[in-house]
């Protein structure tokens, strides 16, 4: 399935490279469902690095880490989103150290077209 120009742009905005989306939240954001199949896992956290750590929103201590997570990586939603667009993402991927700076390239090429 493909998406709307705009649509895709605004899911592309929301991507950082280091965030996993619930299941719930790539619905709302109108992310079609069959790539919510493909790209949904079931990740788990690292107590070994802190930015491996897998945390979620929680209304009594802001914020909680969690042992599971199933969900979208947004590097992953990025990925798509950038073939989506036309964009050689295979070229990117070759150059960027980091997940942050794929997506920070990705959105990159996809504005300079």
């Amino acid at each position: 399935m493909s998406l709307s120009f705009d649509v895709a742009l605004s899911l592309l905005d929301e991507c950082h490279g280091d965030d996993l989306w619930s299941v719930e939240h790539c619905r709302l954001r109108r992310v079609p469902e069959d790539w919510i199949e493909e790209l949904a896992d079931a990740f788990e956290s690292s107590y070994r690095y802190r930015d491996q750590t897998i945390s979620v929103p929680d209304p009594n201590l802001g914020r909680r880490v969690v042992n599971q997570y199933h969900g979208v990586r947004d590097v992953d939603l990025a990925l798509k989103l950038g073939r989506q667009l036309g964009v050689d993402v295979d070229s990117i991927q070759a150059i960027s150290f980091t997940r942050q700076a794929l997506v920070r390239n990705i959105k990159e090429a996809v504005f300079e077209d």
